[in-house]
């Protein structure tokens, strides 16, 4: 808990730098400016509010649950040209093609995932595993991630996600791919899975859990309060859950949420996103070793106002943190799970 050490993470197979005393220095570097408070339920001049008119000049239907609709401003598109042959192995290029979609969680901007209730919760999770199903009948890869927050780059105060299908299999799941085939023909046993059961029994690093999942700070977290969502028994997709795994989800959603928003007393900035099999032409494969979860990265470390900063050493050697794991879920585990709203 005082010393430095180094502790390696088998899902990337790499290792981050512990230095727990670092959280003690004192601090006179940046400091962020807190989320609004005030945010409007309902404003014309937002592209994601019910009625509004998007920059492509559509105008959004008055939806009352989720809504889902085209990127107007795609990353990755259907019908992009081959590039050119390489004339030299350093220059390498390869097609990359794909379809981005938008998906509102609620119609009101100003609530967010741990404000709202748990059928509304339910309803989100039930159309992360409808677009799933969609995107991946054809595409290997369909990322669905939540920026949360303007620190973590969202540039609209209105409760969202994106749904990125991509015609190759991105770098995160390329690696994830290849460390949990290894570790079930080496051990018999999906990677994630033991894990789960490991983290379960130990409990040191466990934030919250229930019947089907469980949330715990990761032995090999990068992050300050990085966390790990689980499910208890071996499913390989977001589809693949039954109804009582979903009600239970948004249930263990909504309880690290609400603590993650009591941590500093804010509407908590993350990234987070849905790992599971790879689709498309791997739905006829055998995809054992891969197992279903969800990492949030979130990036306060001392207040609502510091944030751990990934530069110098991160950048040009490994990443590494300021509190152990450990200390990070104790003080995760011990918040309320009443928001403090």
């Amino acid at each position: 808990t005082e010393h430095q050490h180094a502790r390696y993470n088998p899902l990337r197979d790499d290792w981050v730098l512990v230095s727990a005393h670092r959280v003690k220095r004192p601090w006179q570097g940046q400091v962020e400016k807190p989320p609004p408070e005030d945010v409007r339920r309902w404003d014309p001049n937002n592209p994601l509010c019910p009625g509004a008119t998007r920059a492509n000049g559509e105008v959004n239907p008055e939806y009352e649950g989720t809504f889902v609709f085209p990127n107007d401003f795609p990353a990755l598109q259907p019908d992009a040209p081959e590039p050119g042959n390489s004339d030299h192995p350093l220059f390498q290029a390869a097609a990359a093609r794909g379809v981005c979609k938008v998906m509102c969680f609620h119609p009101w901007s100003d609530l967010t995932l741990p404000l709202m209730s748990l059928a509304e919760i339910r309803a989100v999770i039930d159309t992360w595993a409808e677009l799933a199903v969609e995107l991946g009948a054809s595409y290997p890869w369909v990322q669905i991630f939540e920026n949360k927050g303007a620190m973590m780059g969202c540039s609209n105060p209105h409760p969202h996600c994106q749904v990125w299908a991509s015609s190759f299999l991105p770098n995160e799941a390329r690696l994830e791919d290849r460390t949990q085939r290894q570790h079930l023909t080496q051990h018999g046993v999906p990677m994630l899975l033991e894990y789960a059961e490991q983290e379960a029994l130990r409990k040191e690093r466990l934030v919250v859990d229930n019947t089907d999942w469980l949330v715990v700070v990761p032995y090999w977290a990068t992050w300050p309060y990085q966390t790990l969502l689980l499910p208890r028994r071996h499913v390989c997709r977001l589809q693949d859950l039954h109804e009582g795994e979903r009600d239970s989800l948004a249930s263990i959603m909504q309880r690290l949420l609400i603590k993650y928003d009591n941590l500093f007393e804010v509407s908590f900035p993350y990234s987070m996103g849905w790992h599971g099999a790879p689709t498309g032409p791997y739905l006829e494969e055998d995809c054992r070793h891969w197992q279903l979860h969800a990492h949030y990265y979130p990036p306060l470390l001392r207040s609502a106002t510091v944030r751990k900063f990934m530069v110098g050493y991160e950048m040009l050697a490994q990443a590494q943190r300021d509190l152990t794991p450990e200390q990070a879920a104790e003080r995760l585990r011990s918040l309320p799970e009443v928001h403090y709203k």
